[in-house]
C-alpha cells in the first residue's frame, strides 16, 4: 500500500472573472479589404497563410501564400470575412501582431506591426525575436 502524499480539494467558484483571450493576429480594415480582394481574384483558395522562415540578415522573415486547405496545426483568423491562417511555427512569433496593408506611390505591401520583435535589419525585411 502506498501512502497519500498530498490531498486535493475541489471548489466551485461562482463569480470568477473570465479573461478575454489575446488575438493571435488582428487585421486592419485596409488589410481585410485587400485579403478579400485577393481571394475574389483566386476563388479556388480559401485564405492566405502567414508564416516565418529563417532568412535575411537578421534571422526571420514573413511569408504570405495562398492556401487551399487548413492544416490541422494552423490557427485560423477570421475577421470581417477575411480568412488568414497562421502556420504552427509562426504562431508564437505573431502573437499580438497587427497586419496592415499600405499603399504608397512606390509600393503596396502588407505590413506586420509586431510587438515581439527585438530588432530588424536596415532594409526592414528580416527581424529577430
Amino acid at each position: 500500500m502506498s501512502a497519500s502524499i498530498a490531498r486535493a480539494t475541489v471548489r466551485a467558484v461562482s463569480r470568477r472573472k473570465i479573461l478575454p483571450t489575446r488575438a493571435a493576429l488582428t487585421l486592419t480594415p485596409s488589410a481585410v479589404n485587400k485579403v478579400k480582394q485577393l481571394l475574389q481574384i483566386k476563388p479556388e483558395y480559401i485564405g492566405l497563410k502567414v508564416g516565418v522562415r529563417t532568412r535575411g540578415c537578421n534571422g526571420l522573415t514573413y511569408t504570405l501564400d495562398y492556401t487551399k486547405e487548413k492544416d490541422k496545426s494552423d490557427e485560423e483568423v477570421l475577421q470581417d470575412g477575411a480568412r488568414v491562417f497562421i502556420e504552427k511555427k509562426a504562431q508564437l512569433t505573431l502573437l499580438g501582431t497587427e497586419m496592415d496593408f499600405v499603399e504608397t506611390k512606390l509600393s503596396s505591401e502588407f505590413v506586420f506591426n509586431n510587438p515581439n520583435i527585438k530588432g530588424t535589419c536596415g532594409c526592414g525585411e528580416s527581424f529577430n525575436i
